[in-house]
């Protein structure tokens, strides 16, 4: 180690000493650059001598002129003896650095002058001003002398850098090497480091780059962009250095609210306000717009503030959404025009949909039904115990399946209206078999639940009609028996006989089991209407005439003045009448008024009336009599049904089911202790016009006897009666079981030579060939035989139009002898 130098010291010794140098330099310089000006100028004096005694100014000045700009005079003037000016020149110009440099003192004039002699004598003088230039060559001096002294220093540092480097060299050296183990397991360890953190920024990198979504990391105060996904490239078509260089302005359509503005705002309400989520409209590179969603959130890391956006394509699901809109809003179309009701729920049993139907059943519009619970809109009861059914949205889910309403179901309105509804519920499943709500369609079944009731009661009447039928037809035929017998017995009998009055009281109880039996037959199926036009108006009078003769109840009548005709069977008509009126008459012991209305009701009338659409004639007869219970109206139509004491409990039962066959409707409504009023309506024929009816044709007084008659009947009792009656007035009778042996006695008669002249022909034979099809066969052998057809089916269309089937008269049973004689004088 050397000894220690002190640069401080050296530095102001050699500056002194400088500065000393200089100072040296500059007063010797100034001294002969003053001696050297004093001896040009006495020069030039002796110059201008010989010109200034000749006063010749010219010869001298090219002189004086040179002479002023190479000695650095700024003027020179010569003055004669007599002290003229005789000649003046100037040098050089100064510059401006010049007059600066003069102005502060840096640069000195210096006045000089000489004597000019002549021969000894002074003949003038010169006077000159000197401009000393000798500051530059100062500079220059002062300048080298700044890089000796600058040389100087920066040998000194170097010297002084030297030690002090030798000495930290030295420290340092020692340090480093007990340093340098702890460092390379430093760098070791850091090398570690190095690497995790590497292999930390590529998981990093490989994350941030997997998504399919666009991610951008933004400042939260400036906007700009950090940084951009591989996903966010690829959605967008842009480079990565066009996005740090442009930003999210390249990335938004710039359509507002899709600009820069709105964008700003949306990141500033992610800082201030939480995440945000809504959608935007993109732009790429090549211009093309779609829709993405865009989820922004902030977050603090390395103490900076930033926003980051993952941003979604949903041009397709938005397509699909407006697609799945207007599917929805065709459904919508298609739900409203659904003649039921339609509810749609979400899994959750809130009502999603509610279509126009659904909303008027319920009273419920669909924006105030719409996300409501279903139990809260759809308000269902047991019909018969008031009790609530189950949510059906709630056994639909259960099951999984569709579910139907149990029977009398109630639908409850918002108004507290009541309906009667038929419904099925069923689950709503998306694309993968899901459950994701449930569809139920309903419908008021109110009126076809009455409609339902009315076939059922149509359907048991019609089988109770068909055993009625069958043991009517068969009751006629055992009467036609009794009643011909008695018959006969009477003829056998004279008044005053015992057994005169007797057999008189067994005529009259079989004819009233004949009007039994012929209730029942026009309850019954084969009792079909034999119908023409007529007018309704005398029907009616005189039925309620006949059943009120005698009574303390009569009638009001209040018709319209021209009733429009209607197609009937009168004696069924009447009969219904009658039925009515009957039991108007018995509902009033005490007496009383029935009131009787008959009104034209046209096509528009009916359908308020619950009718189908077509013209009628509405008939109301009402009573003020004890009335019918509620709980029994509906019954009153049914067969052997009644409330009184006597009475079969056909009569209305029979009423209902001609009305029926009419194709017409009867109503009936009561109230206890105040009265009970029926409606009939009749279809009418508006344009048709009545005709009076033909009269009959007038049978001959006189049969002769002798006659040959065949009887046909599958019963034979009524054959034997039938021949006993026939014989008492003379005839020739030959019985046939069916239509087969008649043909075969009519077919053996004519061909001995002894014709048929009458066949009285049962209509129906149960087992074989009946009345219908023999007659036709009776006709194929002799087109002229008279043919009489009989039937305990007194209301079967044959036995109306019997003409239309090859008879010439008709006779049914149970019939009497007068009957049966009239008949065959009518044809004979």
């Amino acid at each position: 180690m050397t000894g220690k130098f002190n640069p401080k010291k050296t530095n102001a010794a050699i500056l002194m000493g400088l500065v000393a140098l200089f100072c040296i330099f500059v007063i010797f310089w100034e001294n002969q650059k003053l001696d050297s000006c004093k001896n040009a100028l006495r020069t030039n004096a002796q110059v201008i001598e010989s010109a200034l005694w000749n006063l010749d100014p010219h010869t001298p000045r090219a002189y004086l002129d040179l002479a002023a700009k190479l000695q650095n005079y700024e003027r020179m003037t010569v003055f004669a003896a007599n002290n003229e000016v005789f000649l003046e020149v100037t040098g050089s110009k100064c510059s401006l650095m010049d007059k600066a440099l003069e102005s502060i003192g840096l640069i000195l004039k210096a006045r000089h002058h000489a004597d000019v002699v002549h021969n000894g004598k002074v003949i003038g003088r010169i006077e000159a001003i000197h401009r000393h230039d000798t500051i530059y060559l100062y500079f220059y001096i002062l300048l080298l002398s700044g890089l000796i002294l600058l040389a100087t220093r920066m040998y000194v540092r170097t010297v002084e850098a030297k030690n002090i480097l030798e000495d930290r060299v030295f420290t340092r050296t020692q340090d480093l090497v007990v340093a340098n183990k702890g460092l390379q397991a430093e760098i070791a360890e850091r090398t570690k480091a190095e690497e995790a953190l590497r292999d930390s920024e590529e998981r990093y990198r490989e994350v941030y780059n997997a998504p399919s979504d666009a991610i951008f990391i933004h400042d939260a105060v400036t906007g700009a962009t950090y940084d951009v996904n591989r996903a966010a490239l690829e959605m967008y078509g842009y480079s990565y250095e066009e996005f740090m260089e442009q930003g999210i302005s390249i990335v938004s359509s710039g359509i507002p609210p899709y600009d820069q503005e709105h964008a700003t705002h949306k990141v500033e309400m992610a800082v201030t306000q939480g995440p945000q989520l809504f959608e935007w409209q993109g732009k790429k590179k090549n211009g093309d717009l779609f829709w993405v969603e865009v989820g922004l959130r902030y977050a603090e890391f390395s103490d900076q503030k930033y926003v980051i956006a993952v941003v979604r394509n949903v041009n397709q699901r938005k397509a699909a959404a407006e697609a799945l809109a207007a599917e929805q809003e065709r459904m919508a179309v298609t739900l409203r025009s659904i003649g039921d009701g339609v509810i749609t729920t979400d899994i959750n049993g809130n009502i999603v949909l509610i279509n126009k139907i659904a909303e008027k059943l319920t009273g419920w519009g669909h924006e105030e039904a719409a996300g409501k619970p279903l139990t809260e809109v759809f308000h269902i009861i047991d019909e018969k115990t008031g009790q609530r059914r189950e949510n059906p949205v709630t056994k639909v889910l259960k099951s999984s399946k569709i579910i139907d309403l149990a029977n009398h179901t109630a639908l409850i309105a918002r108004d507290g209206s009541q309906c009667t509804i038929a419904d099925s519920g069923a689950p709503i499943r998306d694309t993968n078999s899901e459950i994701i709500g449930v569809v139920l369609v309903f419908r008021d079944v109110t009126e076809e639940n009455k409609r339902e009731e009315e076939l059922a009661k149509g359907r048991k009447l019609e089988s109770v009609g068909l055993l009625a039928g069958g043991i009517a037809h068969d009751f006629n035929n055992i009467l036609a028996a009794i009643l011909g017998n008695i018959n006969l017995a009477l003829l056998y009998t004279k008044p005053d006989d015992k057994t005169h009055p007797l057999l008189k009281d067994a005529e009259k109880a079989s004819l009233r089991a004949k009007d039994l039996t012929q209730q029942l037959l026009t309850f019954a199926k084969g009792g079909e209407p034999i119908k023409k036009l007529a007018a309704i108006t005398d029907i009616i009078r005189d039925s309620a005439r006949f059943v009120l003769r005698g009574s303390n109840v009569r009638c009001n009548f209040n018709c319209a003045d021209v009733l429009w005709p209607v197609e009937i069977d009168q004696g069924q008509m009447s009969q219904v009448i009658q039925n009515i009126i009957i039991n108007a008459n018995q509902a009033m012991p005490e007496g009383g008024v029935i009131e009787v209305s008959c009104s034209n009701i046209s096509r528009d009338q009916s359908q308020g009336l619950g009718l189908s659409p077509q013209d009628y004639i509405g008939i109301t007869i009402k009573d003020s009599g004890v009335g019918i219970a509620s709980s029994l109206l509906d019954k009153i139509f049914d067969p052997y049904f009644t409330t009184k004491q006597t009475g079969s409990g056909l009569g209305l039962a029979v009423s209902h089911s001609i009305i029926r066959k009419h194709e017409g409707h009867m109503k009936a409504a009561s109230e206890p202790g105040v009265g009970t009023s029926f409606t009939l309506y009749l279809p009418a024929q508006r344009d048709k016009q009545l005709t009076p009816a033909g009269q009959e044709e007038a049978a001959p007084e006189v049969t002769r006897p002798g006659r040959r008659i065949i009887i046909m009947d599958d019963d034979g009792m009524v054959r034997k009666v039938c021949q006993s009656m026939l014989g008492h007035f003379g005839y020739e009778v030959l019985q046939a079981k069916d239509g087969e042996e008649a043909i075969s006695l009519f077919q053996g008669a004519r061909e001995g030579g002894v014709p048929i002249d009458l066949i009285i022909m049962d209509l129906t034979i149960p087992g074989g060939m009946g009345g219908e099809q023999a007659v036709q066969e009776i006709h194929k052998i002799d087109p002229d035989a008279k043919v009489v057809v009989s039937s305990g089916y007194s209301n079967d269309p044959i036995m109306a139009n019997y003409q239309n089937y090859g008879f010439l008269a008709a006779i049914v049973k149970p019939f009497q002898v007068q009957d049966l004689q009239a008949a065959i004088r009518r044809v004979l």
